[in-house]
This record gives structure tokens, C-alpha cells and sequence, in this order.
């Protein structure tokens, strides 16, 4: 199949960023790329394009590390308490999930994605934990959480 390279003009999902020049297959580039403005054949004049994007790049990338930072910080801050019910010695009924954990921080005005949580395994035990977020590439931050019962925990009797 044929391949042409071009230069992308905007970030482009798992293909690259501002500035890359990328092979890809005549086709894609053809219809989907070039005429959605996403990248621009490569040829002499838009290899001095390069530097420009190369620039806006950068620049865009700190803004988004900068906010990540920012949010990080807030999200050590922050403690979430998650009501669940339990049974007899505190036994959950089911268990909480990222999608819990999510929407109690979107109650705090965090909004974040299950694609920002690292690996979260399902809980089902009462008590403090940990999660962490990957906000960045090179800005991680950890959640404090504890799951609490919303009824009282009654004892087993044998």
C-alpha cells in the first residue's frame, strides 16, 4: 500500500502531535487528514511551518502540565468519604467501584475520566485507602478515600 509523510497541524490521537511529521497511508491523509485540516502535505515551505508548531507545542504542553500541577495539589488536599451498606461485621453489599470514587469527586468540582485513574480494583472492605490519578504523563496525585458504613455495624452472633 502507499505511504506519504505529512506534517500535522494539530494533535491528532494515537498518531502524534503538532509538528510530527508522520507516515501514514495515502488514503488517510488523503481523505481524513487533509481535508479536516488536521496536517499539511509535507514540502519545503511547510517544513519551515515546523519550527512555528514545534513552538506552539511546547507551549501548550507546559500550560497543560501546569494545570495538572494545580490539580494535583487540590486532589492531595482533598478526603472523600463514600457511604456504602453493609451487613452483619460490617460486610459490604456488593462493592465500590471507580465510578463511585468519580462521581463523589465530581460533587467536589473535580472533573476527571475513568482513563485518569490508575488501575482500580474494586473495593470490598470498609476502611482508608489510597487512589491515584496519572493527570499527566508527568504528574501523578493520590486520593485519600474511606468507605464508611451508612447504617450501624452490627456484631455476628454464632
Amino acid at each position: 500500500m502507499a505511504t506519504t509523510e505529512i506534517l500535522l497541524v494539530d494533535k491528532v490521537d494515537n498518531l502524534g502531535a503538532e509538528g510530527d511529521i508522520v507516515k501514514v497511508k495515502a488514503g488517510y491523509a488523503r481523505n481524513w487528514l487533509l481535508p479536516r485540516k488536521k496536517a499539511v502535505s509535507l514540502n519545503h515551505s511547510n517544513k519551515k511551518r515546523m519550527e512555528s508548531l514545534l513552538r506552539a507545542r511546547a507551549h501548550r504542553e507546559a500550560d497543560e502540565q501546569s494545570q495538572a500541577e494545580e490539580i494535583a495539589v487540590k486532589l492531595r488536599e482533598t478526603r472523600v468519604a463514600i457511604a456504602v451498606k453493609t451487613g452483619a461485621g460490617g460486610k459490604l453489599f456488593g462493592s465500590v467501584t471507580s465510578a463511585q470514587l468519580l462521581a463523589k469527586l465530581e460533587e467536589q468540582g473535580f472533573h476527571l475520566d475513568k482513563r485518569h485513574l490508575a488501575p482500580f480494583r474494586p473495593v470490598k472492605e470498609l476502611g482508608k485507602l489510597t487512589a491515584t490519578f496519572q493527570l499527566h504523563p508527568e504528574v501523578k496525585a493520590d486520593v485519600e478515600f474511606e468507605i464508611v458504613s451508612e447504617n450501624p455495624i452490627e456484631t455476628e452472633e454464632d
